[in-house]
């Protein structure tokens, strides 16, 4: 399924949980969605860094299991943004449930 538009919303989502590396995030959302959604490499790491450029999210680095990884959190604007972008999704799918919720 193409998540493309929605991703930052997922990605904030996921991340207002706990900070993750990338694999971790993409995990997260296919996990999430029980195997519905599912995000390629591609697609994943250039959303992440257009995220930090607006300072939605930072990124840090941490080490496990010996290995140095890129790892993200969110911000006190990434919060906020969160905040406004789950509104507009729950107002959107609103609006679509009340159309297809009442054709017969």
């Amino acid at each position: 399924m193409n998540i493309k538009g929605n991703l930052p919303l997922l990605i904030l989502r996921v991340l207002a949980g706990a900070p993750r590396h990338g694999y971790g995030i993409a995990r997260e959302i296919e996990h999430g969605s029980e195997g519905v959604l599912a995000v390629a490499d591609g697609t994943l790491y250039p959303m992440l860094h257009d995220l930090a450029r607006q300072g939605l999210i930072e990124a840090f680095e941490e080490t496990v299991n010996g290995r140095l990884r890129r790892c993200y959190r969110l911000t006190n604007a990434g919060q906020r943004e969160l905040a406004r972008q789950t509104r507009e999704w729950q107002r959107y799918t609103r609006a679509v449930n009340l159309i297809v919720g009442g054709i017969s």
